[in-house]
């Protein structure tokens, strides 16, 4: 009993070496194969949502170009060395309120009281002087500020309700590309 033992604790020695001897190796090889962060593909690393500022319902730090920076992490697997901070897009407000703006422009509107709110002067004060073009652009003006087409003169977001009426307009110019699909022809 007592040789049986002794076989079996030198096979799990023996055991306990080879595996060790294994990681050491693979993480060395590991060690070697590290690329440098900023090359990683998308897919290979995970970048959290940003935090959201609670007045403005956009990301804390969103920049004026409509991006802010996040710290990211490697997938699993994956080694890097260097940081990984990502650039990803967000809402870029400037204190400006879609409330407000709509509001002003239903009941001031034909002052222009809408226009210099959002930033537009020299519009305020046409419509200032012509009691908003006689009334027919302070309606062209409620329309457009609904449906979100005129927004701030700096080229900011409004700040809107969580679940308020946010619009995402879609463009398509010569920097979009539909591919053609197999059903598109007609026959």
């Amino acid at each position: 009993m007592a040789a049986r033992w002794k076989k079996n604790r030198n096979f799990l020695q023996f055991l306990v070496v080879f595996v060790t001897f294994c990681h050491f190796r693979v993480s060395a090889q590991d060690a070697d194969e590290a690329v440098k962060c900023e090359d990683l593909k998308t897919g290979q690393y995970h970048c959290p949502q940003p935090a959201i500022d609670t007045d403005t319902q956009s990301a804390l730090g969103c920049r004026k170009e409509g991006l802010v920076t996040v710290w990211c992490s490697a997938a699993p697997g994956i080694n890097c060395t260097g940081d990984l901070k990502k650039d990803v897009p967000c809402r870029y407000t400037n204190g400006y309120h879609y409330d407000i703006a709509l509001l002003t422009s239903i009941f001031l509107g034909m002052l222009g009281v809408d226009r210099f709110y959002l930033g537009y002067p020299a519009i305020g004060l046409l419509k200032l002087c012509t009691l908003g073009f006689m009334f027919l652009g302070q309606l062209v003006d409620i329309i457009l500020i609904a449906t979100q087409v005129v927004g701030p003169s700096d080229g900011s977001k409004y700040v809107i309700n969580y679940y308020g009426p946010g619009l995402s307009h879609i463009y398509m110019d010569n920097h979009t590309y539909l591919k053609p699909q197999e059903d598109w022809t007609l026959s």
